[in-house]
């Protein structure tokens, strides 16, 4: 063992011992004065004195004399709050020093030590040595190979072990096993052992299962052991809801917290947490406005504070995202990377920088995912200069390896500023292969600078490594559209075909009294479509006069004339905006969400609309959120 083993008897040397030493008359003359002395070090132990409990520590074993084990469970307890490695190989060392077995609670009060201390060798160096193990040795060294991605297999050999040494677990070896599952196969297996050993019922292992299932994206077997129990309590319940919201089916979560409050439940943080995260997920602002006043009452939760965040941010209202930022009465990196990402992606580069500025002046330390906010705000306001500063220098000032997503951020603004040779070579220095993301990202760039040539290795690049990426080949036919290459978009279509391809329909969603109505190109089933038609007619008439022309270089079909326009007038962004305009009154705000970006001509569109109608208008497209007023869009027209 390091740092013990070298100083120190192993146990299997101490059983050949005699069970205690021999007294000789020194130390009889001396019981008195040793009997204080492990008095005063129960004593320190027992008020948590580290460094008086140490000195006794020290004297005791000068003295060949020992304490009570639960005296020593004690001091490595207090070890292990202040963190002290030293202090706690010491009380190793000293307990393994005496010719007596450590009983086996003790043994495994140090091994929870090492286990919480991060020092995985010296724990299975002491689990291998014990010579008796309980469920709570194997229990605990399972639960820690299953804690680490690089020891799931270490924890899965450990279960079988167990069982061949005659040792039954308990709720929490399964429910701690479970998290070293790799794949879905390997969970099944264990759900069986589990249901054949009778703990399908425990709360703990049902909410691990839920919870693991869900991970590996099998929403149906997590509903089914929930389904499952004769009886559900709070803890299965946000197990279940969490499955479904960390899945994006928001759908799904607030159907299951309806049938939660109709049980009698009252929704917990954790609850609300989740809810919260389905809310981000379909931006349904004014229901998570409603959650907000449940979050009041953990007004203090800051794991909480940071899910209400995220969603306002996410739903595109900083008005409300910022008024939860201030109001935190305790921030930490996730509550300042949360808000300067909210600040990017509506919109607001400039605030998001400075932000940062005022984070670095707080104390807090950026971490990864706040750099990538930082280059985010950068490359969607062309802020080239500021994007190189930030990236080269994250390594020296923060410590932080540029990884793919801070190289695509950056590969995003050389693409959006038109220097796409820098961004070309930006990918050949990269430390790793770039990824289909990478690729992909530079195809856009090369879309809005007309670079066909490029555009057509990026695509096969993109291709390469993920050949059936629909988007890619949406993207390189849009370039060759543009560029009145019609031949080459009929035959990048057949190739689709060709291989089962299909492009996702371009599709938005607006929320009307707690309604999600949606709006797909070319489907005409929703109810109102005739009235929906008849008024879009009547505005474009009206833009006309405000100088709206349909832009028809955003049309990708070989199309002539009022035809091409035709096209355009049928865009879902379109539909759903004028819905808003039909239904909700002049004082709301008309909220959009799109599966795809928004092309130039309904950004167009839509500007024009804030400023004839006097009306304010958020839609959010899978890139950012463009927020309309007044005629002007946050983007500043550059995305």
């Amino acid at each position: 063992m390091k740092g013990i083993s070298s100083k120190t008897k192993s146990i299997s040397t101490v059983l050949k011992k005699a069970p205690f030493p021999s007294l000789s008359p020194d130390i009889n003359a001396n019981a008195s004065s040793s009997c204080s002395l492990v008095g005063e070090f129960t004593k320190y132990c027992y008020e948590r004195d580290l460094p008086r409990a140490m000195r006794a520590l020290d004297s005791m074993q000068a003295l060949g004399v020992s304490a009570d084990p639960v005296s020593y469970c004690q001091l490595i307890k207090c070890c292990l709050d202040r963190r002290s490695i030293d202090c706690g190989k010491r009380i190793h060392s000293h307990i393994l020093s005496f010719s007596y077995l450590p009983q086996t609670f003790l043994l495994n009060t140090l091994l929870n030590m090492y286990v919480k201390l991060n020092l995985l060798g010296d724990a299975r160096d002491l689990f291998d040595q014990m010579p008796q193990k309980n469920v709570v040795s194997w229990t605990t060294m399972i639960s820690a190979y299953s804690s680490s991605n690089l020891t799931h297999s270490k924890a899965l050999h450990l279960l079988l072990l167990m069982l061949r040494d005659g040792v039954r677990p308990n709720m929490f070896t399964f429910s701690s096993v479970l998290r070293a599952c790799h794949s879905l196969s390997n969970l099944r297996q264990l759900h069986s052992a589990i249901i054949k050993v009778g703990f399908d019922s425990d709360v703990f292992v049902r909410s691990a299962l839920i919870d693991i299932y869900s991970k590996w994206g099998d929403l149906q077997n997590a509903l089914a052991v929930f389904s499952e129990m004769p009886t559900q309590d709070l803890v299965v319940w946000n197990s279940i809801i969490a499955a479904f919201a960390q899945n994006s089916d928001g759908d799904g979560a607030f159907n299951l917290f309806k049938k939660m409050k109709q049980s009698g439940f009252f929704a917990d943080q954790a609850t609300l947490t989740s809810i919260l995260r389905a809310c981000t997920g379909l931006a349904l602002l004014e229901l998570g406005r409603q959650i907000h006043v449940h979050v009041l009452k953990y007004d203090r939760d800051l794991i909480l504070n940071n899910a209400l965040l995220d969603m306002y941010c996410k739903c595109g209202s900083l008005e409300d995202a910022n008024s939860v930022f201030n109001r935190m009465s305790e921030k930490d990196v996730i509550s300042w990377s949360s808000m300067i990402a909210g600040l990017a992606q509506n919109g607001y580069s400039r605030q998001a920088l400075k932000l940062f500025e005022s984070m670095k002046v707080s104390g807090i330390k950026p971490n990864y995912i706040t750099i990538v906010g930082v280059l985010f705000a950068c490359s969607h306001a062309g802020l080239v200069k500021d994007g190189w500063y930030y990236f080269r220098s994250m390594k020296e000032l923060f410590g932080i390896d540029p990884g793919r997503e801070h190289y695509g951020c950056m590969v995003d603004l050389l693409g959006r500023a038109g220097k796409l040779d820098e961004a070309v070579g930006l990918i050949s220095e990269m430390g790793c292969e770039a990824d289909a993301v990478t690729w992909r990202t530079l195809l856009a760039g090369c879309k809005v600078h007309r670079n066909v040539d490029l555009a057509i290795h990026a695509a096969k690049e993109v291709l390469r490594l993920d050949a059936q990426d629909a988007g890619t080949y949406v993207l390189l036919s849009n370039i060759y559209a543009n560029t009145r290459r019609w031949n080459d978009v009929v035959e990048t279509r057949r190739m689709m075909k060709d291989r089962g391809i299909r492009k996702e329909p371009g599709c938005s969603w607006i929320e009307i009294e707690k309604q999600i109505h949606a709006f797909i190109l070319g489907d005409s089933s929703h109810p109102q479509m005739n009235d929906i038609n008849m008024q879009l007619k009547h505005l474009i008439e009206r833009l006309s006069g405000a100088g709206y022309v349909a832009d028809t270089n955003f049309v990708l079909q070989d199309l002539e004339g009022e035809q091409r326009e035709d096209s355009l007038q049928y865009h879902s962004e379109k539909l759903a905006l004028v819905f808003g305009l039909m239904k909700l009154s002049r004082e709301q705000t008309i909220r959009i969400r799109k599966n795809l970006r928004i092309c130039g001509d309904c950004h167009l569109f839509a500007k024009l609309v804030t400023k004839v109608e006097r009306r304010i208008v958020v839609i959010r497209d899978p890139i950012r959120y463009h927020h309309f007023s007044d005629g002007v869009c946050s983007c500043g027209d550059y995305w």
